[in-house]
């Protein structure tokens, strides 16, 4: 997701730098926190470009509220064929989807269910459930192959112990987003771009690719000055960045909340699928709990593995008094309720039932989400990253999900991109 430009006092390329675009080797990607072996956030996981005002006071609309999704992949359904929909419990998502509300209350086809919505003054179950027949129609989404079952993956906000100095303890560095990093947005630049944007840097007269991790990693002075805070455990800063967000605990007791500011603009590889691929890690151990295991038994071997992702996060300090961590649409997530998706297929906002199973169980875990974030791993019609929050048991969940999944999303009856 993006901060306004201002609020990085980065340069901001136009159209007169397109011509020096065409012999730039940038890989096409897209923003956001990425999870474990199968998502890289930047959800992936949609190019992610939430637009908030720098003191987060109030949620602006975003640009990803006005991608048009595939219709082809979204199928006319009824209100029977979502799997115990009679039975959810709607209330904490609609709370969840008030909260997209302030985002979405002045992008043409959610202003009126948006305004209808908050019309109303006492909620029950009964009248939410009434309010989404009468106002929403269901659409099963589907993949290009027009099959109907997906991957559902989870995510988390993680907790960290750290410092505002360096210190023998805490040696790790939380960037901000560097002065010299440059955002390339091609729908500026080329005609029929859509959303893509890149990142780079200047040199000389030149346009190249920005640092890559193991650059950004081994050579401390690139980025000195930018540090926001110190960890003290790397393996553990590797995963904030794949979650995209989190909690620092400082040494006095104070937590620091964090949010995802930027990326250097390389595309994610899975650590995990690299340590299965090499044969360090069967499949079915390739967990974010598999790995951190793997690390903590090969410590020389450590560095090298986090490297093969030359991904790399910047984050900014965020106001402790927020709820949760800001997503793609603008908005505070909500745990359990709040999902990452694909904006080519599903429009940020919208309200999605989804049909899986718990992680690593065949228990049924039927539940209406509402589409408030993406990464970019994140990509294709039945692809859902499922916010589990910020606790231990959230991280466990979210380590282990790579569930099977069905989906469904609700668009407002006046719907029309």
């Amino acid at each position: 997701m993006f901060l306004p430009d201002s609020y990085f006092n980065r340069y901001r390329l136009k159209t007169q730098f397109a011509a020096l675009l065409i012999s730039v080797p940038f890989i096409l990607t897209g923003c956001k926190t990425e999870t474990i072996a199968t998502r890289s956030p930047a959800h992936p996981i949609p190019a992610k470009t939430a637009a908030i005002s720098p003191d987060l006071g109030t949620a602006k609309p975003v640009q990803g509220t006005g991608v048009k999704p595939d219709k082809r992949l979204l199928k006319a359904a009824s209100w029977s064929k979502l799997p115990g929909w009679q039975h959810e419990s709607l209330i904490p998502a609609w709370n969840t989807f008030m909260q997209s509300c302030k985002s979405l209350e002045k992008h043409p086809p959610w202003q009126e269910v948006c305004s209808q919505a908050a019309s109303i003054r006492q909620t029950s179950e009964q009248t939410v459930r009434k309010f989404l027949e009468n106002h929403f129609e269901p659409y099963q989404v589907t993949n290009p192959d027009g099959s109907t079952t997906g991957l559902a993956t989870g995510y988390y906000e993680p907790l960290l112990k750290g410092s505002r100095k360096y210190s023998s303890r805490f040696r790790y560095p939380i960037y901000a987003a560097p002065d010299n990093l440059l955002a390339i947005e091609l729908k500026d630049t080329q005609p029929g771009a859509g959303q893509t944007s890149l990142r780079g840097r200047l040199q000389g007269r030149k346009i190249v690719s920005y640092y890559t991790r193991a650059e950004i990693e081994n050579n401390r002075n690139l980025l000195k000055g930018k540090e926001l805070l110190w960890v003290e455990d790397e393996v553990e800063l590797f995963f904030l960045q794949i979650q995209g967000s989190g909690r620092i605990v400082l040494e006095d007791g104070e937590t620091v909340k964090v949010g995802f500011a930027d990326h250097n603009g390389h595309p994610y590889r899975s650590i995990g699928k690299v340590l299965i691929d090499r044969g360090d890690l069967p499949a079915w151990q390739a967990s974010m709990q598999g790995i951190k295991q793997w690390g903590r038994q090969n410590p020389t071997k450590l560095k090298s593995l986090l490297q093969q992702n030359a991904r790399y996060i910047f984050f900014r300090e965020l106001p402790p008094e927020l709820t949760g961590p800001i997503g793609a649409l603008g908005v505070p997530l909500t745990a359990g309720r709040s999902l990452a998706i694909d904006p080519s297929s599903i429009p940020l906002g919208a309200p999605v039932y989804l049909a899986t199973t718990w992680p690593n169980t065949a228990r049924p875990l039927n539940r209406l989400m509402i589409a408030q974030d993406t990464g970019s791993a994140i990509k294709g019609g039945v692809r859902a990253d499922f916010f589990w929050g910020y606790s231990p048991d959230a991280q466990v969940q979210a380590g282990k999900m790579k569930q099977q999944a069905q989906m469904w999303v609700l668009l407002p009856k006046q719907y029309r991109e």
